[in-house]
């Protein structure tokens, strides 16, 4: 792979938001001493690039590492907490690289785990697939009927307390009908019905004493003694006294 060294270099200095930053010590391998060194650089992963400088504050870095082909793995090294970027290419060189501590480790693994298109294509792939079935299950939705609202109209007649108030009968106090519901005017005015129209005061009894009988002081014919009888005493006959 052929990179360009001046843009690569900017971009690894640039403002872009970095994927993950820290110091981690990178195995050195000395073939003429035959030994083997940990040097500490400071490095930075944007997308599938892994940076490493010298220091924190170097303008330049000195190598980069293109996380493609590659597995991240823990690995039996000297050093706790070492894990290793191999490749797949046979005699490509592996990274082994040290982190500080436990939480330290596992946050870098799980970071260039994550790092390559290839990881990224199967997330995408994944996420294609949620959306489908989500989409379908939508279509099924909306293809299913509506319920209709006359079982909620029903369950609503059916409930006593919902339904309209019926008129009492027409009850009897002192020989006169009087109108016993909540919605009429006392005094024999008129209330509206539910036909939006107006309901006549029922009619007033008969008189219970004749205009013969009042004149004259004799029963009016074909009317008992009882009838004829007044609720008022004789000497209270003046209406103000009766009023008095």
């Amino acid at each position: 792979m052929k990179l360009n060294e001046r843009s690569v270099a900017h971009y690894a200095t640039c403002d872009s938001p970095a994927d993950h930053t820290g110091f981690l010590r990178k195995r050195v391998e000395r073939h003429h001493h035959h030994g083997t060194s940990y040097q500490r650089r400071w490095f930075v992963l944007k997308g599938n690039l892994l940076f490493y400088f010298e220091e924190r504050e170097s303008r330049e870095p000195m190598g980069l590492v293109v996380l493609e082909g590659c597995t991240v793995e823990l690995c039996e090294a000297a050093e706790e907490f070492a894990f290793a970027i191999r490749f797949d290419d046979a005699g490509a060189r592996a990274y082994v690289l040290v982190a500080d501590g436990q939480a330290a480790m596992e946050a870098w693994v799980k970071a260039l785990s994550r790092a390559s298109f290839d990881y990224m294509r199967l997330v995408v792939r994944e996420l294609e697939k949620q959306l489908e079935e989500a989409c379908k299950s939508l279509a099924a939705c909306r293809k299913s009927p509506r319920r209709s609202s006359s079982s909620g109209r029903k369950r609503h007649l059916s409930n006593p307390a919902l339904q309209p108030l019926q008129e009492k009968p027409t009850t009897l106090e002192n020989g006169y009908s009087t109108w016993s519901s909540g919605g009429c005017v006392a005094g024999g005015a008129t209330c509206p019905d539910h036909d939006g129209g107006q309901t006549k005061p029922p009619p007033l009894p008969p008189r219970r004493r004749s205009a013969a009988s009042s004149a004259t002081g004799s029963p009016a014919p074909g009317l008992s003694p009882a009838m004829l009888e007044s609720p008022v005493p004789p000497e209270t006959i003046c209406f103000s006294k009766l009023h008095n």
